[in-house]
């Protein structure tokens, strides 16, 4: 048994990963200062091998002074975790807890501020982020005992502070729009960084497509880059 647990192990590795975002949502405006949203969310990793998280949001946003705009949103995360492997001191396998599905919530309160010269556009937004994790009872192989047991995933929450700095252009006469963004998330240190640029696409004032790439530098954990691809409607 323990040899066949062992052959299904994979190989740690630090290399850097790849993945896929593909999402869609819904706005409407109420007004000039209130817009409310719907989004959904898929996103892959592995090397877009394995499906990572599939997530639901709803998102209000209210124009405080016309450079000033704040917002709010709820996200409900399911997510597919990664497997650990846990090692003796003589390097002998201790405990194995395979990938398994769970449920995090997540709540946001964001403030952006922006300022545009000409076709160009400056922006700065500042992200509380609340995440919430259930506790969860899975299976995990106890090498040691030679058998699975039952193990608590204890719940968490966890602060962090996202600072992102965008760049947009309009180019004149021209439906694709060009961004580029940099994101800092902070808890008690930085976690991670995302360095984003892509485009926007818009038809008739109602339809959005964006297309983008991503590259995360994540602290502790491999480093991975996204493709992303997103369309969105104002109704």
């Amino acid at each position: 048994m323990l040899m066949v647990c062992s052959a299904l192990l994979p190989t740690p590795s630090l290399a850097d990963d790849a993945g896929l975002i593909v999402s869609a949502g819904t706005s409407h405006k109420f007004n000039k200062k209130l817009t409310a949203g719907f989004d959904a969310e898929f996103r892959s990793r592995n090397n877009f091998r394995t499906a990572e998280r599939v997530s639901l949001e709803a998102n209000m946003s209210y124009k405080l002074l016309p450079w000033l705009k704040a917002g709010v949103s709820y996200a409900l995360l399911i997510e597919n975790n990664q497997e650990t492997l846990s090692y003796h001191d003589d390097n002998t396998y201790n405990n194995w807890r395979p990938s398994y599905w769970g449920v995090r919530h997540r709540f946001n309160v964001m403030l952006t501020g922006s300022y545009k010269v000409q076709r160009v556009e400056l922006s700065l937004r500042e992200r509380w982020q609340y995440t919430y994790r259930p506790s969860k009872m899975i299976d995990s192989f106890d090498f040691d005992e030679g058998e699975w047991e039952d193990h608590e995933v204890k719940g968490k929450g966890k602060n962090v502070l996202r600072s992102r700095l965008q760049l947009d252009w309009d180019i004149p006469k021209c439906k694709f729009d060009p961004y580029a963004s940099v994101e800092f998330h902070t808890s008690k240190k930085l976690d991670k960084t995302r360095i984003i640029a892509g485009v926007n696409y818009a038809l008739k004032k109602k339809h959005n497509f964006k297309l983008y790439y991503r590259y995360q530098l994540t602290n502790g954990d491999p480093n991975i880059h996204m493709l992303g691809m997103g369309y969105s409607f104002k109704f």
